[in-house]
């Protein structure tokens, strides 16, 4: 769903009932008409320009006075709705023992992502990227019985990521602001129980993000290295955005491409042959476009088959190798290859593979066959209904460096595709832009652009069964305890929001989390100028009704000062000039205004300040 921006105007933080008045000299404003050469996110051009962050290192930024003004305020209004919800708020250390996660293996699931340190003794520790571990193992040993759940506990912190190559400033950086909560129930359904925690969090957090201005999808997600079952995002609407979304225009449905579900796509195994089928020699070329260009076939009339091993099966077992085609311009969705398979199952390793007779690189649907052309005990194959068309395809020859031209179902396949063993249609593959909608007739998907900056998780009894947390029931009996994991990106909501609302002259931000809710432009700084004097005077009055308040004292030409207004991008503008002082007035003038200001006179600033901003 998108978020009811229109409705909800933007208003003066409620738990302030003073601002702040600052003088621009007093404080670190670092302006500069130039951005990083590397830089090429908005955000991260802008944020630099305007003086709010600096880079220290790779991923690495300070976050300087106006930007952390931005964070508390976000900041301000997560612990409101968080508090609301009834979760209390804590803090966690952030370096793990590496031990905590014996259990859970998250340090091989997050693999380099995850920064590992070694103290003085020889300890292993690790920054933490989240902390279920740590949570767990603290409700462990603090919560023995039912009577003590439900709780939800938060905290905002700083969080470590090693990523290869940051990039974008804030939006893909090694350390960052977040706030991150867990919630522990006895029970999923009913009073308590973790879907009811999981609504309050929801609503929360649509609170939050549109208390902070922004223009927002819920989207149904992936859990990814978290884990869990449910999980929706909440993606910041922008065409600058780095993850596509895909929604249904008439239903609402929206969902991230690794989850979204499609519509009925028929398929049909039927249909002559193109051709007598015809193999190729296709040395040294690992790709799939390498290939459509040596054989002079386009990827959509080619299949991709991966092969995929089932972990919860014994070796020798049913279906303990899947076999996923799709056409090779989609990419195999990996969630929808496990519930097709009806098991958790990852991609293959290779030797493995290799040594179990798949020409790894150069699979096709007949490696369900045995020698003897009879399906293969242990293996499945699960077909995309777009790869399961009438039709010329290419695609592999289980052999090293050869493919096949001509592939026909029916022919090639025979008997095996109609016995539902070893055969199944079903979807398995990312979602794209016009499949049919999976929830109205008719309609089809679009795509849209977002940046992720919020996500819920249902993370069932994962981490307290892997790390032993049971607590005992109603009747004495002990039963692993049911969590779920929120976590908002402080810092990138702040990213985001200039990526969603900037314009080439600078930042706009929203009134609920501007640094400052009223800039002030003396045209005379000195200190016995009427414009100084009129400048503190209104800025006076404005802080005592509740805004926070920048006047920039700086002996400077009035287009420097203009131009750096719009760049640090506060929701209003007053300029304190000879001619409109003379008419007992101030310039007013909203960010988003193009034209020229209006006069105002003194006695009714703060009233036209409240109009503009929400009081």
């Amino acid at each position: 769903m998108s978020s009811p921006i229109a409705e909800t105007p933007s208003r003066l933080p409620r738990s302030a009932p003073s601002g702040a008045l600052h003088r621009w000299s007093r404080t670190l404003i670092p302006t500069s008409k130039d951005a990083p050469a590397e830089a090429q996110a908005v955000s991260h051009r802008l944020l630099v320009r305007a003086g709010y962050i600096r880079q220290v290192g790779a991923g690495i930024y300070d976050y300087l006075p106006l930007a952390w003004r931005v964070l508390q305020k976000v900041s301000q209004i997560v612990r409101e709705e968080m508090d609301a919800a009834g979760a209390s708020e804590m803090l966690m250390p952030a370096l793990e023992p590496i031990e905590l996660f014996a259990g859970t293996k998250r340090d091989v699931d997050y693999g380099d992502n995850l920064f590992r340190l070694e103290d003085r003794h020889g300890r292993t520790v690790a920054l933490a990227p989240t902390h279920e571990e740590i949570i767990t193992e603290m409700m462990k040993g603090s919560v023995s019985s039912y009577k003590q759940l439900p709780l939800n506990l938060y905290q905002i912190q700083t969080k470590f990521r090693d990523e290869f190559r940051p990039r974008s400033g804030l939006l893909r950086c090694r350390e960052f602001i977040m706030k991150d909560a867990y919630s522990f129930h006895l029970d999923v359904e009913g009073e308590g129980g973790l879907n009811e925690a999981y609504d309050a969090m929801h609503r929360a957090y649509v609170n939050v993000f549109t208390r902070c201005g922004l223009d927002f999808t819920v989207v149904e997600a992936e859990s990814g290295p978290i884990g869990g079952s449910a999980s929706h995002e909440f993606m910041v609407n922008c065409e600058s955005g780095e993850d596509t979304i895909l929604v249904c225009p008439v239903s609402g449905y929206a969902a991230n491409v690794e989850k979204c579900e499609t519509g009925d796509r028929p398929h049909d195994f039927g249909g002559e042959p193109t051709g007598a089928l015809e193999k190729v020699h296709t040395p040294n070329m690992p790709g799939i476009d390498e290939v459509g260009k040596f054989m002079k076939v386009k990827p959509d009339r080619m299949l991709k088959t991966l092969v995929f091993q089932r972990t919860d099966v014994a070796e020798g077992a049913p279906a303990r190798w899947v076999l996923a085609v799709v056409r090779a311009d989609h990419d195999v969705n990996e969630g929808k290859v496990r519930d097709a398979a009806g098991g958790h199952c990852v991609m293959a390793d290779d030797k493995a593979a290799k040594a179990s007779g798949f020409a790894i690189g150069y699979v096709s649907p007949r490696a369900l066959l045995g020698k003897d052309g009879a399906p293969r005990a242990d293996t499945l194959l699960i077909v995309d209904p777009d790869a399961a068309q009438v039709g010329f395809w290419a695609t592999g020859a289980d052999e090293a460096d050869h493919h096949v031209k001509h592939f026909n179902w029916r022919r090639e396949m025979g008997a095996a595709l109609d016995d539902s063993r070893y055969v199944k249609v079903a979807d398995a593959r990312n979602a794209v832009a016009g499949d049919p909608s999976p929830r109205a007739a008719g309609a089809t998907l679009e795509a849209k652009r977002g940046i992720e900056v919020g996500h819920i998780f249902k993370l069932g009894a994962k981490y307290s069964d892997a790390m032993g947390f049971q607590i005992l029931d109603a009747s004495q009996q002990r039963r692993s305890v049911i969590m779920g994991c929120y976590g908002i990106g402080v810092s990138r909501t702040m990213a985001a929001c200039v990526e969603m609302s900037s314009d080439e002259n600078g930042i706009v931000w929203p009134a609920s989390i501007a640094p400052y809710h009223v800039h002030i432009v003396p045209m005379k700084v000195e200190t016995e100028s009427d414009a100084m004097r009129h400048a503190m005077e209104i800025g006076e009055k404005l802080r005592a009704a509740g805004f926070d308040v920048l006047v920039d004292d700086r002996d400077e030409r009035p287009g420097v000062k203009f131009k750096d207004a719009d760049l640090i991008g506060c929701p209003v503008r007053l300029t304190l000039g000879d001619k409109a002082i003379e008419q007992g007035c101030v310039e007013f003038k909203a960010r988003t205004d193009t034209g020229k200001g209006e006069l105002v006179k003194f006695e009714d600033a703060v009233a036209k300040c409240l109009e503009a901003v929400g009081g």
